[in-house]
């Protein structure tokens, strides 16, 4: 007698609701604020001033600066106001003794043969590393979008062309870890585990 279990009575992976919630927010209001703020950088190009490289208006959203401006800005807000209710909900649920490096994750990177342990360590060590790139895009997003109420941020990166290049340089950083996120969740559990992030 087998003992297989059919795919059709298989067990799906299941996720809590605030991580279907928190997932699906973060890819609209990602798509939301790479797109609006293509159009932001094409009226200012960071990179080579108005003769810089512009990106095709198929990419862009917001038809123009202003419209631009209005999309991404509320995009920032979704996004913000989404990690933080997220960090508040890790910490209330204690799921952040799960989410995060230690010192067991670097010690399994040097020793640990088990290819599952391998990608969990390598998971937590990408949750980790974001952190300070998310916070630097918004630090840096707020010292351009109300430079008259934080100075200070301006005066942090020493001019106003130094942030908006800190600014963009956060967004491949941003896209390299879905990526890398997207894949060793693959690895880790299959398409069905990715799946259940968002439904």
């Amino acid at each position: 007698m087998s003992s297989t279990v059919s795919p059709k009575h298989r067990m799906l992976p299941t996720q809590a609701i605030g991580a279907k919630i928190f997932h699906s927010c973060n890819i609209i209001s990602l798509f939301l604020m790479l797109t609006s703020g293509l159009q932001i950088y094409n009226a200012n190009p960071v990179f080579g001033g108005r003769a810089g490289l512009h990106i095709p208006p198929i990419f862009t959203l917001g038809a123009w600066l202003a419209g631009g401006r209005h999309w991404h800005f509320a995009a920032m807000w979704l996004f913000s106001l989404n990690l933080l209710w997220y960090g508040i909900y890790v910490l209330i649920t204690r799921r952040w003794r799960h989410r995060f490096v230690g010192v067991n994750d670097l010690k399994a990177l040097q020793k640990s043969q088990n290819s599952q342990r391998l990608i969990y360590a390598w998971h937590r060590i990408a949750y980790t590393a974001i952190i300070p790139i998310l916070l630097l895009a918004l630090l840096t997003g707020i010292g351009m979008y109300k430079p008259a109420q934080f100075p200070w941020i301006l005066d942090m990166f020493g001019s106003w062309q130094a942030l908006r290049v800190v600014h963009f340089a956060s967004v491949p950083m941003v896209i390299l870890f879905t990526v890398i996120h997207s894949l060793l969740g693959r690895q880790a559990g299959g398409d069905k585990l990715t799946e259940s992030m968002f439904w």
